[in-house]
């Protein structure tokens, strides 16, 4: 009957198998300081579980993405005397979930059923690759969701009439963009916070203190993205309306108009009768827009240079990024004067564009 001593003593092929590791990897590892030297015993070398547990942190270690030589490190500094069980817990609050949302479990039917009731095998296996839908071993008709949040925004976008096709394709253009987004915040941490840890294995304190800053800065990255995102997405909007709608997407309603000048009273000063009102009447007099008035979104609109000048002033609404890039172009002062010279420069092009498309006189 072998001992409890006797059964801790392992040949170089035990150790493989036990470990996952290949003889090969395990010879590696010792050649390069990684694993302690095994005990020679007659023509064989014998490993014990000082050997296999070494093996397997490593094999942890290197699942995390930590590189050989980092490794060797860490485990030189725990062999000093330094533990391990700070970095191991820097490690395992790095690799939680950066996120609360927890995975799902979805048939294929109710997969089926949520993008319109007709099976597309080709879109699950296109979801399987990008990792919005995962395989449960032993269940071909049942999926696991890593974020259901996701899949139900790809289910309403398809009610909505986007192509599945058109919808990993944009994943794809959007995932892109988000990895290179957290690529630069991990840099920027790096630099300004973490940098001070990376100059030497860590110590269980410093470890300690590192967890705790990236417990705090985890939610960091998430809303900023999500305040800059609202922030693009509303101006963005706004600009693409206008863009397809024209001026439909400008009109606002009278009852909607406060601003002096606007709304009935603008519609009065554009008919005849305005047009012949007596221009010393109090109420012809439209007040001047200021600065702050032209921050809200109107500007007066300015005449062609070949129209006399008109003793009213027309309020135009402005999109309020426009606003803000000329006021950041020429200063809050100058935004109405250089509005009307640019109106002015347009009128005056699209006159002489007009002469130009004429055909010469006789």
């Amino acid at each position: 009957m072998t001992t409890a001593e006797e059964q801790r003593a392992y040949r170089i092929e035990d150790l493989s198998h036990l470990s996952g590791t290949t003889v090969r990897t395990i010879r590696a590892y010792t050649d390069r300081g990684l694993l302690p030297k095994p005990e020679r015993q007659g023509r064989a070398n014998v490993y014990d579980d000082t050997h296999l547990a070494r093996l397997r942190q490593i094999a942890d270690l290197l699942e995390r993405g930590y590189t050989l030589a980092s490794i060797k490190e860490l485990l030189a500094a725990w062999d000093a005397g330094t533990g391990l069980g700070g970095v191991l817990g820097l490690v395992g609050e790095v690799d939680r979930p950066w996120s609360d949302e927890a995975p799902a479990r979805i048939a294929l039917a109710e997969l089926t059923e949520a993008f319109g009731g007709v099976m597309d095998l080709t879109a699950v296996e296109e979801a399987l690759r990008l990792g919005v839908l995962e395989a449960v071993p032993g269940h071909d008709d049942e999926f696991l969701a890593p974020s259901p949040s996701e899949l139900a925004v790809a289910a309403e976008l398809h009610r909505a009439g986007v192509p599945l096709a058109a919808i990993t394709g944009h994943l794809r253009e959007v995932r892109g963009h988000v990895e290179h987004i957290s690529e630069r915040f991990l840099e920027f941490t790096t630099e300004y916070v973490f940098q001070r840890f990376l100059q030497h294995p860590p110590t269980d304190e410093e470890a300690a203190e590192a967890t705790d800053l990236i417990r705090r800065l985890r939610p960091l990255a998430q809303q900023t993205v999500d305040a800059e995102l609202a922030r693009a997405m509303r101006l963005r909007a706004t600009e693409h309306i206008r863009r397809h709608l024209g001026d439909a997407a400008a009109f606002t309603p009278p009852a909607e108009q406060e601003l002096p000048g606007s709304g009935a009273e603008a519609g009065r000063g554009s008919s005849a009768e305005g047009a012949t009102r007596d221009a010393t009447a109090p109420e012809a007099t439209a007040p001047e827009v200021t600065a702050p008035e032209v921050t809200a979104g109107t500007v007066p609109s300015a005449a062609p240079p070949s129209t006399p000048p008109s003793p009213l002033s027309v309020l135009v609404p402005l999109p309020a990024p426009t606003v803000a890039a000329v006021q950041e172009l020429v200063g809050a002062d100058r935004v109405q004067a250089f509005v009307a010279a640019a109106a002015d420069r347009e009128v005056a092009a699209r006159r002489m564009d007009a002469l130009a498309d004429r055909p010469a006189a006789p």
